[in-house]
């Protein structure tokens, strides 16, 4: 029985990375359409915004 807890605890812990990263790369992308100049500030170029935002939610 605790081996599967451990894989539970591991899955809902790879679950909530993607969530994580789906979160980021939606707020990334809104930050990118509304207000561009924010992108600069947080040292990101224009290319490496699209990139990020291009990649599906299991890709670091």
């Amino acid at each position: 029985m605790p081996r599967r807890h451990s894989s539970l605890a591991t899955l809902r812990s790879i679950i909530a990375t993607w969530e994580e990263r789906k979160r980021f790369r939606w707020e990334l992308k809104q930050m990118s359409k509304n207000n561009p100049h924010l992108i600069d500030d947080i040292g990101l170029t224009q290319r490496q915004v699209e990139a990020e935002i291009a990649k599906p939610f299991w890709q670091a």
